[in-house]
C-alpha cells in the first residue's frame, strides 16, 4: 500500500525520531490535529490522514448505520488500510517509534488498528475512543502505553464502554493510563494536560 494511499499532511523531522499519526474526528481534515501534533512532538515526523468515507459531506475513516453502529466490514477494510499506510510512512521516513493521537472516529480506527496489530504503535492517545463491540484478544508488547480521554458525561461514548476498553488495553499488556473530565464529548484542558505528559518520553 502506497504512503499516498490517503490525502494527508507531512511535515518530515529527522530519521530516527518518531513518526506521530494524527487522526481527525468525524467533520474535520488532516489539519484539524496537524498543527496541534507538531507542538506535541515539536522533533517528530508528523503526519495527518484524511478520512476516505464521507457522511453527508463530513469526512470519516470508515462506515456506519447509525450512531454507534459501525459496518463492521468497512472497519475491517479500513483498518488493514490505515495499517499499511501507517507502516509506509514509517519506512519511508526512516522513523524510530510509531507514536499516535485521534479524537472520536479518529481514536475509534486508532483503536481498532491497536487490536488489529497489536506491535504497530509504541504509544497512544485515544481522546473519546468508541469500540461498541468485543474486542478479540491481542497480546502488546510490556512496553506498549496508552492513554485513553474522556467525559463523564459523554453522550456518544458512554463511560461503561470507554471502562471496558481501558480494561480491554490492561488486559492486553502494556502501561494504560485513564484521564476523565466532568463534561461531554468535547476536548478540555485537562486532556490535553495528560496528553502533553504522557507523550513527554518521546520529545
Amino acid at each position: 500500500m502506497s504512503k499516498d494511499a490517503y490525502s494527508h499532511k507531512v511535515r518530515a523531522g529527522a530519521p530516527g525520531q518518531p513518526a506521530f499519526f494524527v487522526f481527525h474526528g468525524t467533520g474535520g481534515d488532516e489539519n484539524q490535529f496537524f498543527d496541534f501534533g507538531a507542538r506535541l512532538l515539536p522533533n517528530a515526523t508528523v503526519i495527518s490522514p484524511r478520512g476516505d468515507v464521507s457522511e453527508s459531506g463530513a469526512s470519516r475513516f470508515f462506515r456506519r448505520t447509525a450512531e454507534g453502529v459501525y459496518d463492521m466490514a468497512d472497519l475491517n477494510r479500513a483498518t488493514q488500510q490505515m495499517a499499511e499506510f501507517i507502516k509506509a510512512n514509517r519506512d519511508y521516513h526512516e522513523a524510530g517509534l510509531v507514536v499516535g493521537l485521534g479524537f472520536s472516529n479518529g481514536a475509534n480506527i486508532l483503536a481498532n488498528v491497536l487490536i488489529e496489530f497489536p506491535d504497530l504503535f509504541d504509544a497512544a492517545v485515544l481522546m473519546h475512543p468508541l469500540i461498541p463491540f468485543e474486542p478479540k484478544p491481542a497480546p502488546a508488547l510490556a512496553s506498549r502505553r496508552v492513554l485513553i480521554t474522556a467525559g463523564e458525561h459523554d453522550p456518544i461514548c458512554p463511560v461503561p464502554l470507554t471502562t471496558g476498553l481501558a480494561d480491554y488495553f490492561m488486559a492486553q499488556g502494556g502501561d494504560v493510563d485513564v484521564e476523565w473530565h466532568s463534561g461531554g464529548h468535547e476536548i478540555r484542558s485537562n486532556e490535553i494536560e495528560a496528553a502533553k505528559v504522557f507523550l513527554a518520553p518521546y520529545v
